[in-house]
């Protein structure tokens, strides 16, 4: 594992541990179009202040029917993702896995919805009989990776034949080509594939005051600037890098054929 993928593990698990406060849910940049006439995605109340992070589960998922399905979310962080997809878009059960005990042991206390359950558990080494679920979900997550084709081939043989992956995150742009490669390894093919780094910095600029006033109010001031980066906040290298076409933010659905 390289210093940036240690450096990046480190401060999701700081997180976990330091950060009990069950409203800070999710952890990835968000989605939102620039665009007036776009639909507005329907949520409860309690989820509106997530409406940018939840946006882009929706981006992953949208032409993915899991209503029935058995859903695996890997890297599935503070709960909330996992949450959402299980009190809205009605599957029949939905795992949460994450390497980090505390983030798991929070989400096992504060997330709730029909058929969910948390798991701790590595990328690269599924805790899962072959063939156990209709969807992986993989949200912001596989650049902590040491392997992605070992994550890949750990995914294809806990999916079920004719299943989903369905996978977001940001990568350099030189590596945009490798790491559509190694998506496609262990036989899955690509059925959607999208460029949405201009969605995700419109999402960052939007929710930034939220996310900022998050670092400000619940990250001990000695860590305040390690963390900020972890937001994507305005100043920090992955919304410049964005910006500048050096860092692109990806998304892709794959199916097992067989």
């Amino acid at each position: 594992m390289g210093l940036r993928q240690v450096a990046w593990r480190t401060c999701y698990e700081l997180l976990a541990a330091r950060v009990r406060q069950p409203e800070w849910a999710f952890m990835n940049y968000g989605f939102a179009r620039d665009e007036p006439t776009a639909a507005r995605l329907h949520l409860e109340s309690v989820d509106e202040a997530d409406r940018y992070c939840i946006q882009l589960y929706a981006h992953v998922l949208d032409g993915v029917d899991i209503g029935g399905a058995d859903v695996l979310e890997v890297g599935s962080g503070r709960g909330g993702g996992a949450s959402w997809m299980s009190r809205y878009l009605g599957p029949r059960t939905t795992t949460g896995l994450d390497f980090a005990a505390s983030a798991v042991a929070l989400s096992r206390r504060e997330r709730r919805g029909p058929g969910l359950t948390f798991v701790r558990g590595d990328a690269q080494a599924l805790p899962f009989d072959a063939e156990s679920f209709d969807v992986v979900v993989n949200v912001e997550s596989s650049h902590c990776y040491a392997s992605m084709e070992t994550f890949v081939s750990e995914v294809s043989r806990v999916l079920r034949p004719g299943g989903h992956l369905v996978w977001a995150d940001l990568r350099d742009a030189v590596d945009v080509a490798t790491t559509r490669e190694q998506l496609a390894s262990s036989g899955l093919v690509s059925v959607r594939a999208s460029d949405i780094t201009e969605e995700v910095l419109h999402a960052m600029r939007l929710d930034d005051a939220r996310k900022a006033g998050l670092v400000r109010d619940w990250i001990p001031r000695p860590f305040q600037a390690a963390f900020r980066p972890l937001g994507g906040l305005d100043g920090t290298r992955n919304p410049q890098e964005m910006a500048a076409g050096t860092v692109r933010y990806l998304s892709e659905t794959l199916v097992r054929v067989r």
